[in-house]
């Protein structure tokens, strides 16, 4: 479970500097946007993946840090 954590971390922390970057590129989303417009706009789907790519991150990190459980 060390090396699927560690390779769930990388790709995390790739998929969430890809998507920053991308991000930046974009115009922003207004901020009473729903989660709606979130999936019908490129910056949106590029938010959502950021918080995606983390969530994936700290999957990965908890499985390299604890592969047996406790």
């Amino acid at each position: 479970m060390r090396n699927a954590g560690l390779i769930m971390l990388l790709t995390g922390l790739l998929a969430f500097f890809y998507c920053s970057v991308r991000l930046s590129e974009l115009e922003p989303m207004a901020a009473e946007a729903s989660l709606g417009d979130y999936l019908h706009n490129d910056a949106g789907r590029f938010e959502l993946g950021r918080y995606a790519a983390g969530g994936v991150g700290m999957i990965g990190l908890l499985l390299a840090l604890f592969p047996k459980g406790r």
